[in-house]
């Protein structure tokens, strides 16, 4: 038998529960397909939210042939044997252009991504391509510009909700038990706002509820989704949860636990690229000025892996994991960034201060753009006190170095350079 995920998968855009930031009535998606001019696009978003679902049912709205292909079984040859079918059913003349989906595409390498490009290009086919990495990084610049990117997010409680409701009134062996659905918060947070890990929980703690009412609390949740937590994660989704811990680890300075998770990465056929990206972001977002040659270590970890390539690379991860495990840790810059982004949004587009403006004209500099600027390098110690910020923000402090040796210097810096005008 189908699992539940598969028996309740819509079949049409009504039915379809989430994203309606891209397919809702007035999205331009949704006006694509209902006027049948969907261009090639890339589905960019977490596990079990509906690429896939949402790829089936755009080919069967628009009445195309439908080809699928998963990016990590499927090479160069595989490509080209069902561009070559789809130019049979579609052609270079005919109005339908078959759809080709593309499961996982972040997977594909350059020349099998290069291969579907001719295809795309001359429209052959319309290219959806699914990815749960961003596809700047993943998918070749020639393909990402042929195609549109769309963003879907993890499905809403009330989503999930929804969707764990429709399944049990809809779904042909659901329907037929009494079931009662008195508490959801416990499949909800195992979810993570994953779709198909829900549906999963659900027909789980079912089937291993034998009464006549099936009384579904978050405590019966947690007894049976622990107990079948193998089952639970046979798709693989376990994958993520590994990342979450193998991150949090070198962030909590633990430099056993990551490379054990590490270990658990590269055993389980993990991409390496996709594991030193991790370590790129981590080393600026945990680490940041405590440590400034964290993000070196993890640039050049990143560049030499994507050249060596595994077995080799594993000692690569692992000469960074436990490097960024040991160093200092700070977010100060992570933090930073974040208020200085709800400043802005907050306050709007303040205008920049006069004496800050560029003067390229004479007009301009009529107008006093630049005037009052003074030029650091022509003070003492290449410092003078003079206001950068518009105004109305004047004396906001949005970068608080942490109390770690390095960024103790730069506050100390700091406190010497502007006295009492931020609050360190």
């Amino acid at each position: 038998m189908q699992p539940l995920a598969e028996r309740v998968r819509p079949t049409n855009l009504t039915n379809y529960i989430g994203q309606q930031h891209i397919i809702g009535l007035e999205s331009g998606l949704r006006k694509a397909i209902d006027q049948n001019l969907l261009p090639s696009i890339l589905l960019w978003g977490p596990p079990g939210v509906g690429k896939t679902t949402l790829a089936q049912i755009i080919s069967h709205t628009l009445k195309r042939p439908f080809y699928s292909l998963s990016a990590i079984n499927s090479g160069v040859k595989d490509v080209r044997e069902v561009i070559e079918k789809a130019q049979g059913d579609g052609g270079l003349f005919k109005i339908e252009k078959p759809v080709l989906f593309i499961d996982e595409i972040h997977r594909f390498s350059k020349s099998q991504q290069d291969s579907l490009l001719n295809a795309v290009e001359k429209g052959i086919v319309t290219l959806i391509g699914a990815t749960t990495e961003n596809p700047s990084f993943e998918v070749i610049p020639a393909l990402l510009s042929r195609c549109q990117v769309y963003v879907l997010k993890h499905l809403s409680k009330d989503e999930l909700i929804l969707l764990l409701n429709n399944a049990i009134s809809s779904d042909s062996v659901l329907k037929t038990k009494n079931i009662i659905l008195k508490e959801t918060e416990a499949l909800i947070r195992i979810s993570g706002g994953d779709g198909r890990k829900l549906l999963n929980a659900l027909e789980i703690v079912v089937n291993c509820i034998n009464t006549k009412e099936i009384i579904i609390t978050d405590e019966i949740v947690k007894k049976y989704i622990q107990q079948n937590l193998a089952l639970y994660d046979k798709s693989g989704e376990q994958h993520y949860d590994i990342i979450s811990a193998y991150i949090k680890s070198i962030r909590g300075s633990d430099p056993n636990a990551a490379v054990y998770w590490l270990a658990r990465m590269i055993e389980g056929g993990e991409d390496p690229s996709f594991i030193a990206r991790r370590l790129l972001i981590l080393s600026s977002e945990d680490i940041g000025n405590a440590n400034p040659t964290a993000l070196v270590m993890a640039n050049n970890c990143f560049q030499a892996v994507n050249i060596i390539g595994f077995p080799e690379s594993r000692i690569i991860l692992s000469q960074t994991t436990t490097y960024l495990a040991c160093s200092a840790k700070s977010n100060s810059s992570y933090m930073a960034i974040n208020k200085a982004q709800q400043l802005v949004k907050q306050t709007g587009d303040l205008p920049v201060p006069l004496h800050l403006r560029n003067a390229p004209t004479k007009l301009m500099k009529e107008l006093g753009y630049g005037e009052e600027y003074k030029y650091a390098h022509d003070y003492n110690s290449n410092f003078v006190e003079q206001e950068f910020l518009p105004n109305e923000i004047s004396g906001t402090t949005l970068f608080n170095p942490s109390e770690n040796s390095r960024e103790k210097e730069l506050k100390e810096f700091l406190k010497l350079r502007w006295k009492n005008k931020y609050d360190y």
